[in-house]
C-alpha cells in the first residue's frame, strides 16, 4: 500500500485545517468518514452530487491539510480521517466542528436559523423576527 504525500502530525497548520473545512463538500467528507471510518475515494464522495474531478480536488485539498490520510492499494484510494493526528494538535476541534456542522444542519431543516443582530437593532424585536422595525 502506498502512502500518498500528507503533512506529518507536527506540521499541520490550523489555518489550512480550518481553510479546508469552511467548504460545505469538504465538511461533508469529514462528517461521513467521522461517522463511517476508512472509505475508498468514491464511497466517500458518491453522495454529494459534484464531478469526479471536483471531488479529488477536495480530496485533495483534505489530504494537503493534513485533515484526512490517503492510502493507495492497487487502483483504489482509501482515506481516513486524522482524528488521532488532529486531536494530539489541536484538541477537540474536529469534535466542535463537526457538533456545530450538525446544529447547523438541523436548524437548516427545521427552519430555525439564527437571525444575525445588526448594530442598532433591538434584540427583543430579532427574537420576534422583526429585524430593523421599532
Amino acid at each position: 500500500m502506498r502512502l500518498l504525500p500528507h503533512p506529518a502530525t507536527e506540521d499541520i497548520e490550523l489555518t489550512e485545517v480550518l481553510r479546508a473545512l469552511a467548504d460545505p463538500v469538504r465538511l461533508k467528507i469529514v462528517a461521513r468518514l467521522a461517522t463511517v471510518g476508512t472509505m475508498t475515494c468514491g464511497e466517500a464522495t458518491d453522495h454529494l452530487g459534484v464531478h469526479k474531478s471536483t471531488a479529488s480536488h477536495h480530496l485533495r485539498a483534505l489530504r494537503e491539510a493534513g485533515v484526512v490520510c490517503t492510502k493507495q492499494e492497487g487502483r483504489l484510494k482509501y482515506i481516513n480521517l486524522r482524528r488521532d493526528d488532529l486531536d494530539a494538535r489541536f484538541p477537540g476541534l474536529i469534535d466542535s466542528i463537526l457538533t456545530a456542522s450538525r446544529d447547523d444542519s438541523a436548524a437548516a431543516v427545521s427552519g430555525d436559523q439564527p437571525v444575525p443582530a445588526a448594530s442598532g437593532d433591538d434584540p427583543t424585536l430579532i427574537a420576534a423576527g422583526e429585524r430593523g422595525r421599532r
